[in-house]
């Protein structure tokens, strides 16, 4: 049973995330927010496996949430959902320890993976923003390097992209045709490789270097 709590400040959003989530079997709505002050207090009681954190809300947002939360070493997989496609907040709370970056239109089959995937460990990042991240941090004028410089091989590259992408072990295996532990095996020498203790830094390592 996945233990999550939920924190959105618009009642009638709250109140349908938690009817489709009661839907599913596995997954447990043990606490709710209704902004940031409140959510810190419900995540320190609650314990949960999960936080489903909306990115804007009263009296301090998900940034200030999971930054806090990481601050306190409290910060459970926290899954961002937004009404908002806003690649700088994307990538600053990702930063700060979110493991997912999702847009609130999504369908409940992908809310569930998604729950899922972060809850096992996993990230969850919107289609897409990997390419919007690059060229953004680009703009910035971050320097990258090439994927050779850490000695990433070309089957990791190609694993990172798929990371990137919001992919689980299981599904990068089907993309490219590999057993899943030989999938494991690529995610544990790129997390090495790329001096990460997880799959979040990995993806934001990649992004920011320009490896994928």
């Amino acid at each position: 049973m996945i233990r999550v709590v939920l924190a959105e400040d618009h009642t009638l959003v709250r109140d349908g995330i938690r009817t489709l989530l009661g839907l599913v079997a596995d997954i447990e709505l043990v606490g709710e927010a209704a902004d940031g002050e409140e959510t810190l207090r419900v995540v320190e009681a609650a314990k949960p496996d999960l936080l489903l954190l909306d990115m804007r809300m009263p009296r301090g947002d998900g940034l200030h949430v999971v930054r806090e939360l990481a601050r306190r070493g409290v910060l459970p997989p926290t899954l961002i959902l937004t009404t908002f496609d806003d690649e700088e907040a994307a990538l600053d709370v990702i930063a700060a320890g979110a493991r997912g970056f999702l847009l609130k239109d999504i369908k409940l089959d992908t809310l569930v993976e998604a729950v899922r995937t972060v809850a096992a460990g996993g990230t969850m990042l919107r289609p897409g923003l990997s390419e919007r991240a690059e060229r953004a941090i680009s703009e910035r004028g971050v320097s990258t390097v090439t994927s050779t410089d850490c000695g990433i091989t070309t089957r990791e590259r190609e694993v990172l992209r798929l990371l990137v992408a919001g992919y689980s072990n299981r599904e990068i295996g089907r993309a490219l045709f590999v057993a899943e532990g030989t999938v494991k095996n690529h995610v544990s020498n790129i997390l090495a490789k790329l001096g990460v203790r997880d799959r979040t830094r990995a993806v934001l390592k990649a992004v920011e270097r320009g490896y994928v």
